[in-house]
């Protein structure tokens, strides 16, 4: 039986959960309380880790510190996973300061542009490589994970170039669609789309609150009809 994609990106959430769970000294949690803190059922809790086999105790619920692994392991992040970073804009610029990638088991540990400006400069995670030195780098420190974080203009040749020097899962930062095998792992986030999502959510909230009002005013009209 596969497993939906949601499934695992809701595993993503659960764990997020447990470890500030584990930080606040908590030792067991049930499906109800881990569903309710995250807005789902405990139905789908106990669904999604189905999948993956029996973590918990019936009528108890999950051992936090036995629960936490599992999913790490499930989700692959129980090892850290070296990871290349393709683009040092603003945005590439961003993911090398932010400190939660190693928690996870992320390393950046290579840095390519293909900006005379920026390459040779040196950053915590290493020196900005140009492009010429993808294949090499990658191959030689056996990197299989790739970020692309360049213009939408330059991101499928990007993307191109990390699948010829053998990079096995992309995750595309660039606000475009990527061409990639079938064999190649692909994640994208268009930021200005999901903004787009927020927006249309909130309208339509909007939309919902002057028709109740509406609706109401309607109903409280001298000769309304009431039910």
């Amino acid at each position: 039986m596969g497993v939906p994609r949601a499934a695992a990106h809701r595993l993503s959430l659960y764990l997020r959960h447990l470890d500030l769970a584990q930080e606040r000294g908590e030792k067991m949690i049930s499906s109800r309380e881990l569903g309710s803190a995250l807005g789902f059922t405990a139905a789908q809790i106990r669904k999604d880790l189905g999948y993956f086999g029996q973590f918990g105790f019936p009528g108890i619920g999950y051992k936090i510190s036995r629960l936490i692994p599992q999913i790490r392991h499930i989700l692959g992040c129980d090892r850290m996973w070296k990871v290349a970073l393709l683009g040092v804009g603003k945005l590439g610029g961003a993911l090398l300061q932010y400190k939660g990638f190693e928690k996870q088991g992320f390393r950046i540990s290579a840095i390519f542009d293909k900006d005379a400006r920026v390459i040779g400069r040196v950053f915590p995670q290493g020196e900005v490589q140009p492009m010429e030195r993808l294949r090499e780098v990658i191959q030689r420190e056996r990197i299989r994970l790739a970020i692309v974080a360049v213009p939408a203009p330059e991101a499928q040749r990007a993307a191109d170039q990390v699948i010829e020097a053998g990079i096995e899962g992309i995750f595309n930062f660039a606000p475009i669609v990527l061409n990639v095998p079938d064999e190649i792992a692909y994640v994208s986030i268009d930021l200005a789309m999901q903004l787009e999502q927020l927006s249309y959510l909130v309208s339509l909230r909007k939309l919902k609150k002057a028709k109740d009002r509406l609706l109401a005013s309607r109903q409280t009209l001298p000769g309304a009809r009431r039910a």
